[in-house]
């Protein structure tokens, strides 16, 4: 650069504001290419902070104590001590705050202002906290920081982008949809009890790319304790279960339905193998009687943190565990016995899409020598259920964007579709759709079955048909999850969790990802309605390497229309 620059245009920011490196680059650019007196575009942001109680967002970092009612009376599984101190893991929860219900938390504090970062003068990356005082609204369990921030583009702020959620929102009707900047869950290192009327310090804190939170009685000022560390996961279990993962073992009636359904099939000379990683259904089984209980784990770390858990459960003789990958499995590790009940929930820490949990059934044909005559296998089959809908939002991150604030962005428009056309264009992609509304068009349907009773079968599986659409609206993509049928009276979904409804919006599990197909002519909004009818599908599943895949066809006044 001939001279220093006296503007300075950036978009450096992510969810948590600072996690994309906007303060270095800031300390840098101020330092070496900018002028003293430059103005910053944007010009300053604001960090806001609001203290919340919530069981549901707390269950998603701790492991609660699991219920299980059997013969013997009501049994108990409790976390180790060390996952009850662990402060959990440091990266930011990241999610669209306007989907969780006003009933699933309570306010303790009012939306505190916590920082502002002026941009357009010297910025440092030094760690630093920054404290507010407050009274709490209401008596509780601090556990929860929401968070989330606003930038003013000029100096007189009289242009505003805020990532406020609706009931923060200075006017909610004027609501952005974003996907890139949303809005971000803290954890506080450990629950803390707060009185209304009594005075705390909500204090956050921050590195060169990482905010984080702590409660304190006085002003880290007034106390000493200017920088509290980072927290970092020391359990372990951070590090192999991510938070829908923690939501879906506290989950006290998924955990029922699976005890309900391991009921009819145990008996007292039950041996038993499970298999899916980092799994509490091994010592349900044990609870609920089996003879003999072996589960594998593949991980050493995933071994070391379930050994951590049998030994708080008193369960370290009782459950044997071995670590190593299923077909490499010998009898010798099974002490000789066959196995008379295969087990899985399934789930593998690997998977993306619904359907990549079909591991358990390439595990079952590969452990097919050491199943005794007449072994149970549960979950005993699986299904792929696929349902059209029309997303509220979601359908934008697809859409061409054409004319923007009077530019003309059709050449990104292009290359993003060739891009797509590419292959994307024909796959599905992993959505966590409780945070993304929409309605369904069609009823669900059923494509595919597996069979887990049999050894995967060495031909593809086809399915073709189509779909009727019985709902008025924007048919955007089709919808697939799996269903796994624990017996012939129990399924667990990781989709719908009740019929769809006219009027409702879907009510997804919202501990999985769904899989979301797009369909492309429908996205763009300069296209026509139309009135389609039906969408058409063929679906494959390949099981010499595990894929599904898929093409769905739209039949609409649009023509083609896949």
């Amino acid at each position: 650069m001939p001279c220093r620059a006296n503007i300075l245009i950036t978009e450096l920011f992510d969810t948590e504001l600072i996690g994309e490196g906007a303060l270095p680059s800031y300390e840098h650019a101020h330092r070496h290419l900018v002028q003293e007196n430059c103005e910053a575009v944007p010009h300053r942001a604001t960090v806001y902070a609001q203290l919340v109680e919530s069981k549901k967002m707390w269950s998603w970092n701790k492991l609660f104590p699991i219920r299980v009612q059997t013969k013997r009376g009501e049994q108990v599984i409790v976390p180790p001590s060390e996952l009850e101190r662990c402060p959990g893991a440091p990266s930011v929860c990241d999610i669209q705050l306007n989907q969780v219900s006003p009933t699933d938390f309570t306010v303790l504090s009012n939306v505190l202002p916590m920082f502002s970062v002026d941009f357009s003068k010297q910025v440092s990356s030094s760690a630093a906290c920054h404290s507010r005082q407050f009274d709490p609204l209401a008596s509780g369990q601090a556990q929860v920081v929401l968070s989330w921030w606003d930038i003013e583009m000029d100096p007189e702020g009289k242009i505003k982008c805020t990532m406020a959620p609706f009931w923060a929102h200075t006017d909610p009707q004027e609501l952005q949809w974003r996907d890139h900047w949303m809005q971000c869950v803290y954890f506080l290192p450990q629950e803390e009890p707060v009185t209304q009327g009594s005075a705390v310090c909500l204090v956050a804190h921050h590195d060169d790319y990482c905010v984080w939170y702590s409660l304190q009685r006085t002003s880290p000022e007034k106390n000493g304790r200017v920088h509290a560390l980072r927290p970092v996961c020391d359990c372990q279990a951070h590090l192999l279960w991510n938070r829908p993962r923690f939501g879906e073992i506290n989950d006290q009636e998924r955990t029922d339905q699976y005890v309900q359904a391991l009921r009819t099939v145990l008996k007292p000379d039950s041996v038993c193998l499970c298999v899916s990683d980092g799994s509490l259904l091994c010592m349900l089984v044990h609870h609920l009687g089996a003879e003999q209980v072996f589960t594998i784990e593949s991980s050493a770390a995933s071994h070391r943190l379930m050994k951590k858990i049998f030994k708080a459960n008193h369960l370290e003789d009782k459950i044997n565990v071995v670590e190593k990958r299923p077909e490499l499995l010998t009898s010798a590790d099974l002490e000789g016995k066959k196995v008379s009940v295969l087990l899985g929930e399934p789930f593998f820490a690997t998977s993306l899409l619904p359907w990549h949990n079909l591991y358990f059934w390439y595990v079952r044909t590969a452990v097919d020598q050491h199943l005794g005559p007449g072994a149970v296998v549960m979950p005993q089959a699986a299904s792929l259920h696929a349902v059209v809908v029309e997303f509220r939002d979601l359908w934008r991150v697809r859409s061409p964007c054409g004319d923007c604030e009077g530019f003309d962005v059709h050449i990104m428009d292009d290359m993003i579709k060739h891009a797509l056309d590419f292959r994307e264009s024909k796959e599905a992609e992993p959505h966590p759709l409780w945070e993304y509304p929409c309605r369904s068009l069609s009823e669900p349907q059923q494509i595919l079955t597996f069979d887990f009773q049999q050894p995967v079968p060495p031909q593809l599986l086809h399915a073709e048909g189509s779909i009727k659409l019985r709902r008025p609206g924007r048919s955007h993509g089709a919808v697939l999850w799996m269903e796994y049928h624990l017996t012939p009276d129990s399924t667990v979904s990781t989709g719908l969790l009740k019929p769809a409804d006219d009027k409702e919006d879907c009510c997804w599990n919202p501990h999985c990802k769904q899989a979301v197909y797009f369909f492309s002519t429908t996205l763009d909004p300069r296209a026509s309605l139309g009135s389609p009818q039906t969408v058409s599908y063929v679906v494959e599943f390949h099981p010499r390497t595990g894929d599904v895949t898929m093409d769905f066809t739209l039949s609409d006044a649009l023509g083609n229309g896949h």
